[in-house]
């Protein structure tokens, strides 16, 4: 089958519109099962929520995985006091979770339940208080409810998720996309139209391992699990990247832009978390793109699965096809269909043609 922009809008529409912050991606993971069950051989959902699919080719070959992580950032419920408000904490950390200023105001979904992030009437702000940004330990949800007996009655208890509220959008150039969790969405769906393009071909060489992966947002967990439990040949990574192209982002800072094809993530991370991608599978992904006439970008930028998978039992060559994104971590991530569409056909071409013993080798 053959995929085209409207699918993958559809698609993005629906997955993206499920809340499913990382450890309570129940929804998400509902709803990726009915669409891929009846496409694959097999098909596994583990304790931690990571799915497992097993396509096998008509032609013996190598065992190889592609991944891509099904949560979105997310906060969690700290405390419920006694007048029904609902105080929050950070689920991903300073850096990678929630920020501070993006949540006030806004529209929040609160375990199943709308809500609000209080903001105090700008009428009783100081000066110091319009131009600082409250700590999330300041921060408050506000769910209609007079109690806290109320709030638990609505199923909210300690420890809940939060997540935005922020429907997908097509702006003028319908081929543009913005709203919550592309991040990672659109990489669930790039894997979705791999898997059937693959249920319905099968005429690639090996066996196929598509994995819709866990709590990447808190530490890249489902991944290790997934890889060590798969324990592939080889592995590629689909996830989503920051890229620059707005005022407030420079080039030279960061030099992925928007609209200009997926990108080849080279490394990226802290040291803890970081990866490099194995450069045998990086130049077999440039090569492919090449061969296929398929638009591609070089990058480094923030950490993905990768910092795990290739630290797995004796280690795993891993790479990877990520789509840029603006404004990431937002409630309006922005991406282009066509960067989508193209990491589409370079894994399908990656997976029909996959890289030789010598691609994986170090010396290549």
């Amino acid at each position: 089958m053959k995929t085209n922009k409207e699918d993958i809008i559809t698609e993005l529409k629906e997955l993206s519109g499920l809340h499913g912050g990382s450890g309570y991606e129940q929804k998400v993971v509902k709803r990726l099962v009915s669409k891929i069950e009846n496409l694959v051989d097999e098909i596994h959902v583990d304790f931690m929520g990571n799915i497992f699919t097993k396509i096998t080719g008509q032609i013996s070959g190598p065992d190889f995985a592609v991944m891509a992580h099904s949560d979105e950032i997310s906060s969690m419920v700290k405390y419920i006091d006694s007048k029904g408000f609902i105080w929050i904490t950070s689920l991903s950390g300073e850096k990678y979770g929630h920020i501070e200023a993006l949540l006030v105001g806004r529209m929040v979904e609160v375990n199943g339940v709308f809500g609000v992030v209080g903001v105090k009437p700008g009428h009783l702000q100081d000066e110091r208080e319009r131009k600082s940004v409250p700590k999330y330990e300041d921060l408050y949800i506000d769910v209609g409810a007079k109690s806290d007996t109320e709030v638990r009655n609505m199923g909210i208890e300690i420890g809940g998720p939060v997540t935005y509220i922020s429907e997908l959008k097509q702006f003028t150039n319908k081929d543009l996309v913005c709203g919550k969790a592309i991040d990672n969405r659109i990489g669930c769906v790039i894997l979705l139209e791999l898997i059937r393009h693959l249920s319905g071909s099968r005429g690639f060489r090996g066996t196929f391992h598509g994995v819709f992966t866990v709590q990447e947002e808190v530490g890249l967990r489902g991944a290790q699990i997934a890889t060590y439990r798969i324990n592939p040949d080889y592995a590629f990574v689909v996830d989503t990247i920051p890229c620059g192209g707005a005022p407030d982002v420079d080039e030279n800072k960061l030099p992925i832009g928007i609209s200009q094809g997926p990108v080849i993530p080279l490394a990226g991370g802290d040291f803890a978390k970081g990866h490099i991608s194995h450069v045998g599978l990086k130049n077999f992904l440039v090569r492919t793109a090449k061969d296929n006439g398929i638009p591609y970008q070089l990058g480094t930028a923030s950490p993905c699965d990768m910092g795990v998978m290739n630290l797995v039992r004796e280690g795993l060559p891993t790479g990877g096809v990520t789509i840029p994104r603006r404004y990431s971590h937002s409630p309006v991530e922005t991406a282009d269909i066509n960067d989508a569409l193209n990491a589409v056909k370079l894994l399908i071409a990656a997976c029909e043609t996959p890289p030789e013993k010598e691609d994986l080798s170090f010396f290549n």
